[in-house]
Formats: C-alpha cells, sequence, structure tokens
C-alpha cells in the first residue's frame, strides 16, 4: 500500500466497477459496453485489449475458456480514479487458484482502462 492507498469497503467501489464484475461474471458484453470509454483498454494475460469491439470479444471467449468461481477479498482507492480490487479465483484452470488484482483506472462515470495481474 502506497501513502495515497486507502482500503475502502468492496460495496464503496464505484457503480462502473461493480457492473463491470456483474457483466463478467454473467458474460454481458451489452451491460460491459455501457460502462466503458470509447478508447478504453483491459490488460489481461499480457494481451492490451483496447476499444469496446476488442474488450468484448476478449470478455466473450477469455471467460468461456474455464469454470471458475470468484470471491472478493478487498478493494483499495489507488488513487483520485484509481481503484484495486483483490478477487480469489477457484476452478479448472491450470494451479486451479489464484489471487487476481484488478487495477482500474476511471475517466467519470466510466472505465478507461482494467489491468488483470496476481
Amino acid at each position: 500500500m502506497t501513502d495515497s492507498t486507502v482500503r475502502i469497503d468492496i460495496t464503496d467501489l464505484p457503480a462502473a466497477v461493480r457492473q463491470f464484475l456483474t457483466a463478467l461474471d454473467t458474460r454481458d458484453t451489452t451491460a460491459l459496453a455501457g460502462i466503458l470509454t470509447p478508447q478504453a483498454s483491459v490488460t489481461d494475460e499480457g494481451h492490451t485489449h483496447t476499444g469496446i469491439p476488442s474488450i468484448t470479444e476478449w470478455m466473450a471467449n477469455a471467460a468461456s475458456e474455464f469454470t471458475y468461481t470468484t470471491t472478493p477479498v478487498a478493494a483499495e482507492r489507488t488513487g483520485t480514479h484509481r481503484f484495486t480490487l483483490t478477487q480469489h479465483l477457484e476452478g479448472d484452470f491450470p494451479g486451479g487458484s489464484v489471487d487476481l488484482g484488478y487495477r482500474f483506472t476511471l475517466d467519470g462515470t466510466l472505465i478507461s482502462s482494467l489491468v488483470i495481474a496476481p
């Protein structure tokens, strides 16, 4: 944690972040498109997907590879427009379990950037 990092309750994450997590869990690409800036980017497994069409395609493909459950572990505000959510994933992917950080950057009420990494 840095000096500007503040732990927050998961329910205090911005609406767009909570909506993203719901869209990811339900594979709802329409809902996802409504909470991203036009040039948003998502980086996952070392690959960056830029723009709504690329991100919705990533969601449709990446999320279907494995079956897993997610459990929110912690949330932090890491700057004025930056939030990190740590989630624990368990499933049939290699290794079977992992804690991932979802680092969001917002532009107003929309997500402009997300980096997913251990």
